[in-house]
């Protein structure tokens, strides 16, 4: 692993997972997104993971003519690194999934390492007064249908970014077996280090939100990547912040947001993304940690800078 004092905040501002119903402070317009993701970034983010919702209703979307009605604003207003999520929601096709991407060029995307079980629908159970009709089957659908992201779609997807817009990628990873692709494409020159590992736990059908299970998966990265990759966490929901604190402890990087987590801490809805990111801000600084610029954290990832995307 590539241990450095600076940490790199990476906040992921709406997602696809989470509805209306359950926040009423989840961002779903442009306006709300392109406020919040700036907000974060002055908060102390170095980078913004963004979806786009249908402003009607808050379904997630893939219409690139929507990521265009915030991404300019972000890149006016602040200097974080932008990047886009390549996962989008289960069921989109990949074309639907890169069409942001290939119409942003951005520095960074996220890149899902395998197909998986991804369950949200126990969420469905809790919740008893629904905003909007398409919010109760988006979630009970994950009961029958995976997140596909097969051999094929992570090479197409990784050697199209990478060759023709010189983007680089946050791999999300959920299980150990995705460190072990994710070596495959490394080993075959797909994808280039250093590797910004987003180790995903908390997810159902992904492993659990243990913390030895971060140590393990650190531990599988550092005898298959050496001092070529950097380590990041998202913890899903409550152990948002209690694994964000364990990958500090290992000289790890950090993932928060409403993407993430609804909740700043038990029993109190977050209000903003940046609550979350003066949070974790607070902690790392008081465990001896230095929060990245966004300058060093294009500088750590290799990145294109923002001056080279296309928008």
């Amino acid at each position: 692993m590539i241990r450095n004092n600076k940490a790199i905040i990476t906040c992921a501002v709406t997602g696809s997972v989470h509805t209306p119903s359950m926040s009423d402070h989840l961002p779903i317009t442009p306006d709300q997104i392109a406020e919040q993701a700036v907000a974060a970034a002055e908060a102390g983010a170095a980078i913004l993971h963004l979806h786009a919702r249908d402003p009607r209703d808050g379904r997630p979307s893939a219409d690139p003519e929507i990521f265009m009605q915030f991404l300019p604003r972000i890149k006016q207003q602040c200097d974080a690194v932008v990047n886009i999520t390549t996962g989008g929601a289960v069921g989109m096709s990949m074309d639907e999934r890169l069409a942001a991407a290939r119409r942003a060029e951005p520095e960074l995307t996220s890149m899902n390492m395998g197909t998986m079980n991804f369950g949200v629908f126990p969420v469905a159970e809790r919740i008893t007064a629904w905003k909007h009709d398409w919010e109760k089957p988006f979630l009970e659908g994950s009961r029958r249908m995976p997140m596909s992201n097969t051999f094929e779609q992570i090479e197409t997807a990784a050697a199209e970014l990478s060759g023709r817009f010189g983007t680089r990628f946050e791999f999300e990873c959920y299980d150990v077996s995705h460190l072990y692709t994710l070596a495959h494409f490394a080993d075959r020159g797909v994808v280039k280090p250093p590797f910004l590992v987003q180790c995903v736990l908390g997810i159902l059908g992904g492993m659990g939100p243990e913390p030895e299970n971060l140590v393990h998966m650190a531990g599988v990265a550092d005898r298959l990547f050496g001092q070529d990759w950097y380590l990041s966490v998202l913890g899903a929901g409550r152990h948002q912040m209690p694994l964000a604190a364990v990958s500090a402890a290992l000289g790890g990087n950090v993932r928060v947001g409403l993407e993430d987590s609804l909740m700043l801490e038990r029993g109190r809805l977050a209000r903003t993304n940046a609550e979350q990111v003066r949070k974790v801000k607070t902690i790392l600084e008081e465990m001896g940690r230095e929060i990245a610029t966004p300058a060093e954290a294009r500088a750590m990832l290799q990145l294109k800078g923002g001056d080279n995307v296309g928008f």
